[in-house]
């Protein structure tokens, strides 16, 4: 699980794999707490590369990320990016492992 702090690294692991899972995460927030747990199990169980934003830290990178798909931002989020695009997203209580799971297989 790797920690994105620029615009230029977003763009990079969008660009080096062939997926990828984003998780928009608040650092003071006890929903992000738990999608971060949930985050963390997913990534546990499977060879995705995991990326996570911390939004309180990273505002600016948060908000190209959402300009850059053209969806929304909410937190926490987190999406399933394949071949540059994203093929799922969920925020707040429907990050989920299990959600996950279903839609990378």
């Amino acid at each position: 699980m790797e920690l994105l702090t620029t615009k230029e690294a977003f763009e990079q692991a969008v660009k080096n794999n062939a997926s990828l899972v984003l998780l928009k995460h608040s650092l003071t927030c006890p929903i992000s707490s738990k999608a971060k747990r949930q985050f963390v199990k997913f990534h546990e169980n499977h060879e995705v590369p995991s990326y996570i934003i911390h939004i309180q830290e990273n505002r600016d990178l948060s908000d190209y990320v959402a300009e850059y798909f053209g969806i929304k931002h909410e937190s926490p989020q987190v999406f399933l990016i394949k071949n540059g695009e994203v093929i799922f997203d969920a925020s707040h209580w429907n990050v989920t492992a299990k959600k996950l799971e279903k839609v990378v297989q």
